[in-house]
């Protein structure tokens, strides 16, 4: 068996390259989102959705936000799923580790709400897309939530029934989505898979979106950053364990560049993986309050090269028509030209948002 002994270097740069951040920038949107598998949806928008600034961290101010919205609602080359948008491909593998993972208590539920995701189907089939406001609640039993979905029982019907692959998202209004049977969204035909070759498709896609990667850990919510068997293994000189690398992107001559990336961005989502391959800590501090926030509410963390190097606290101010660069934290010292390089693509992210750039007063 073979086990690559990669460098911090080699893997870092493998991870960089993955996550289509190095030079020469990729070109078509489809693209990058089948390269990267996944796109988070936030609705949190300091300087602009998350989705799009991971857009523009790739293809550069030539991105425009409505090329995202015409792929998915008119052209269907990309898919909106429960907090993610995808490629079409992608589809029969994820639903069906989505259906074999379902909880126990959400099962249950379902069962017990058998009339209820009847009614769903046959109102969208009569009239849909719907807005969830325009669905009735024939629930026969609540959603029972300590949380904000207690009781939401038309929201959370809908998504269990999509993570099932029997409604789907077919558009936005705003921030609410249009549902739909899938057979006017998705592609026909879509492959039945069992889950163990849902999962083996799952880990190697997501091995070709990280480059290299954990093989298991401890599981959190959302798409898991862990890659089963894919791959080949590795070993990182100074960092314990091993590893999973794609092949593919072993002894590739690499130039970096400088990119301002979004939180929720792949190459830093798995914090253990940025602190061990990166030397990087990042928390999203939006929930802290104020005076107890390091990098701000939402801090844009800053790639040089292949090195994490600091992080960026701006606010889009659309009503003055400015973004305002509260601070820029340097993780390490910047050399002339790194400042240079990241001053630059402020501006560039500036212009992008159409808007001008400010540095805020200290207080």
């Amino acid at each position: 068996m073979v086990v690559h002994r990669l460098t911090r270097d080699d893997a870092r740069r493998i991870a960089v390259q993955a996550q289509l951040l190095a030079v020469p920038r990729p070109s078509d949107l489809v693209e990058v989102v089948e390269r990267l598998t996944i796109l988070q949806l936030d609705p949190t928008a300091a300087v602009a959705p998350s989705a799009d600034l991971v857009l523009f961290s790739r293809l550069g101010p030539t991105y425009d936000p409505a090329q995202l919205t015409r792929a998915i609602e008119v052209e269907r080359s990309l898919v909106e799923t429960v907090a993610y948008i995808r490629t079409p491909t992608d589809l029969p593998a994820v639903i069906a580790e989505s259906r074999a993972a379902t909880h126990p208590a959400a099962r249950a539920w379902l069962e017990q709400n058998a009339s209820f995701r009847r009614d769903i189907l046959a109102v969208l089939a009569a009239k849909g897309p719907l807005l969830s406001r325009d669905v009735p609640d024939t629930s026969a039993v609540p959603w029972p939530s300590s949380g904000w979905t207690n009781n939401r029982n038309v929201t959370k019907m809908l998504e269990l029934l999509a993570r099932h692959g029997e409604v789907a998202i077919s558009g936005r209004k705003g921030r609410q989505r249009y549902w739909d049977l899938p057979e006017r969204v998705y592609p026909v035909d879509l492959a039945d898979l069992d889950p163990g070759e849902a999962a083996r498709l799952r880990d190697e896609r997501r091995l070709a979106a990280l480059g290299i990667a954990r093989s298991g850990g401890p599981l959190t919510p959302g798409e898991s950053p862990f890659v089963g068997v894919a791959g080949e293994e590795a070993v990182v000189e100074g960092v314990p364990g091993t590893w999973r690398v794609d092949p593919a992107y072993l002894g590739l001559p690499f130039e970096g560049r400088t990119a301002l990336l979004s939180p929720f961005d792949r190459l830093i989502h798995d914090r253990v993986r940025t602190e061990q391959l990166f030397g990087y800590e990042y928390l999203l501090e939006m929930y802290k309050p104020r005076q107890k926030r390091r990098w701000g509410y939402f801090a844009l963390p800053v790639l040089h090269h292949d090195r994490l190097v600091g992080k960026l606290d701006a606010t889009a101010d659309r009503k003055a028509g400015v973004l305002v660069v509260n601070a820029l934290h340097q993780d390490v010292p910047f050399t002339r030209a790194m400042s240079a390089e990241v001053d630059a693509e402020i501006e560039a992210l500036a212009t992008w948002v159409g808007l001008k750039t400010t540095r805020s007063q200290p207080a």
